[in-house]
C-alpha cells in the first residue's frame, strides 16, 4: 500500500511527521496518508517524495523500480560486450532501442542514473543529437547521490571524444575542467575512480608533451595505489612511461619503469606486463643489437601464443618486418607488413611506434624497385606524423622519405 511504503521510507531516513510534513503538509494529513485512509494528490505525493529524496515512481510501486533494475541488467550485459564481437554488430542501436521507453521516467536513483549514462554513450557513439543533455542529467544525478566512480566515468569519457580525434590539448582542457568539478562536488572520491583520474591525466599530459607534469602524475598515482595497496592501473602506468621514455630516448627512464613494470608482472603473474617488457627486449635486440635472428626466434614464438596474437600481433609483426629487412629478406619482411593490422590506438604515443609501419614498408619496397609505391609509403608515414610530437620515430620517417627521394630521381 501506498501509505506502508511512505511510512517505511520515512522510518529509514529516520525523519519525524513533523519533519516529513514540512511547509506543504498537515501532520495530521500526512498521519491519515501513511495509515491508507486517505489518498494524496499528484501535488502532494510529489512533495512527499521531494522530501523523501525519492522519485515519484518509488512511492507508487515497485513496479517501476523493478523494470528499471532489468532493463539494466540487460542494458549492462549489451554494453559490456567487445564492440567486435558478432554478437551485438549493432549493440549501441540496440542500447537506445530498450532504454527509450524508460527516458522520461529517469530521474533519480541508481538505475536512473545508469540508464541515462549509457543512453547518453550509445547515441552519442550513433551520432545522434541530444548526447551532451543526457549525459548532464546523469552527471547532476550522479553529483546528488555522491556517487563518484560514474561521474569520474563520465567526465573521461567527455574528453576522450576530443582524445579520438587526435585534439590532445582540447582533451586536456576539457578533462581538468572535468576533475576539478568532480573534486569540488565530491568531498570522497573513491580511490578506484581517484585511479582513473590521475592515469587519464598522465595520458593527456603526455599527448600534449608536459613530461614533467606527465611523470609527476605518474608517480602520485602509483605512490597512492602503493599506500592503498590497491594495484589498479599500476601496469598501464609503468607501460606508459617506459613507452615515453624510448620515445624521448631516455635510457635510464626506460630501463626503470620497465624492471618496475616486470617487478609487477612477475608478482601479479600478469602476463600482458611481461609480455610488453618482452616486445620491448625484442625492439633492443633489432635496433640497439643488431641480433636479428636471436629477434626473429622470439618474435615466433610469441606470435604463437593465442593471447599474444590476441593483443600484441600488430607490434610484434611490425618487429619481425624490421628484422627481417634488415637482414635483406625483402619479400619475406613484405609478407609480415601484410599481417599487420592498425589497432585501435588514439595515443600518439602508440601512434608513433605504429606509424614508421609505413616507413618501414617503402624502405622495403625500394628495395624491391617499386619506387612509386615506396614513395606514397614514405609520404603517409610523413603526414601521420604531422600532428604528433617530436620523436625519433618521426625523425625516422622524414629521413626515409628522403631516401626514398633520392633514390627515385
Amino acid at each position: 500500500m501506498l501509505g506502508d511504503r511512505i511510512r517505511k521510507l520515512r522510518k529509514q531516513k529516520k525523519l519525524t511527521l513533523e519533519a516529513l510534513a514540512g511547509a506543504g503538509l498537515t501532520k495530521g494529513m500526512l498521519s491519515l496518508i501513511e495509515n491508507n485512509k486517505a489518498n494524496p494528490s499528484m501535488e502532494s505525493l510529489t512533495y512527499i517524495a521531494h522530501q523523501l529524496g525519492v522519485d515519484v515512481s518509488d512511492l507508487l510501486g515497485e513496479g517501476n523500480t523493478e523494470e528499471l533494475r532489468k532493463t539494466l541488467e540487460r542494458v549492462e550485459q549489451i554494453y559490456n560486450v567487445p564492440f567486435s564481437k558478432s554478437d551485438f554488430p549493432d549493440k549501441y542501436k540496440q542500447l537506445i532501442e530498450l532504454i527509450d521507453p524508460h527516458i522520461q521516467k529517469l530521474s533519480k536513483g541508481y538505475e536512473s542514473a545508469r540508464l541515462m549514462e549509457i543512453y547518453s554513450y550509445a547515441i552519442q557513439r550513433e551520432n545522434k543529437n541530444g548526447w551532451e543533455i543526457s549525459l548532464k542529467k546523469a552527471s547532476d544525478m550522479y553529483d546528488e547521490m555522491n556517487i563518484s566512480s560514474n561521474r569520474t566515468s563520465i567526465g573521461i569519457f567527455r574528453a576522450t571524444i576530443a582524445f579520438m580525434e587526435h585534439h590532445y590539448e582540447e582533451a586536456l582542457y576539457i578533462f581538468m575542467k572535468e576533475r576539478k568539478e568532480i573534486e569540488d562536488k565530491h568531498a570522497y572520491i573513491e580511490p578506484i575512480a581517484r585511479l582513473d583520474l590521475d592515469y587519464n591525466e598522465a595520458i593527456y599530459l603526455y599527448a600534449v608533451g608536459d613530461s614533467k607534469a606527465a611523470i609527476e602524475t605518474t608517480e602520485k598515482a602509483l605512490a597512492y595505489s602503493k599506500e592503498k595497496r590497491i594495484f589498479y592501473l599500476t601496469d598501464d602506468l609503468y607501460r606508459l612511461a617506459a613507452a615515453h621514455a624510448l620515445m624521448e630516448e631516455n635510457e635510464h627512464e626506460k630501463e626503470y619503469y620497465l624492471s618496475k613494470l616486470k617487478q609487477y608482472g612477475e608478482f601479479a603473474d600478469h602476463a600482458s606486463s611481461l609480455y610488453f617488457c618482452e616486445l620491448f627486449s625484442i625492439m633492443d635486440l633489432i635496433t640497439e643489437n643488431k641480433e636479428y635472428e636471436k629477434a626473429l626466434t622470439k618474435i615466433d614464438q610469441y606470435l604463437s601464443s593465442e593471447e599474444i596474437a590476441r593483443y600484441y600481433s600488430p607490434w610484434f609483426n611490425l618487429e619481425k618486418a624490421k628484422a627481417l629487412y634488415y637482414m635483406g629478406r625483402y619479400e619475406m619482411a613484405a609478407q609480415a607488413l601484410e599481417l599487420f593490422v592498425m589497432p585501435d590506438n588514439h595515443h600518439p604515443i602508440d601512434l608513433s611506434f605504429l606509424y614508421v609501419k609505413d616507413s618501414y614498408q617503402a624502405l622495403i619496397l625500394l628495395e624491391l624497385g617499386k619506387i612509386e609505391e615506396a614513395l606514397t609509403a614514405a609520404q603517409i608515414a610523413v603526414d601521420n606524423f604531422k600532428p604528433l610530437l617530436d620523436s625519433k620515430m618521426k625523425a625516422f620517417s622524414k629521413k626515409v622519405l628522403e631516401t626514398v627521394l633520392e633514390k627515385s630521381r
